[in-house]
């Protein structure tokens, strides 16, 4: 039986959503693998916000975009 995503377990559908965006922002920012402490601290960053609610694709690219160009 599957938990609830907000237990921290995500769904196959969630994981696959979540990694397309980690994904292409890894992308956009030019993101190495060896950029080992950047993608750890990217990933905790979509978690964090999928959690809080931003479970859209489209959304989650955009609110990181923004954010990414504020820096």
């Amino acid at each position: 039986m599957p938990f609830s995503r907000y237990n921290g377990v995500f769904e196959p559908a969630d994981l696959e959503l979540l990694q397309r965006v980690f994904n292409q922002l890894c992308y956009e920012r030019r993101l190495a693998q060896k950029d080992r402490e950047q993608r750890e601290d990217l990933a905790t960053q979509i978690i964090r916000e999928f959690n809080s609610g931003t479970t859209d694709e489209a959304d989650l690219l955009q609110a990181f975009s923004r954010r990414h160009r504020r820096a």
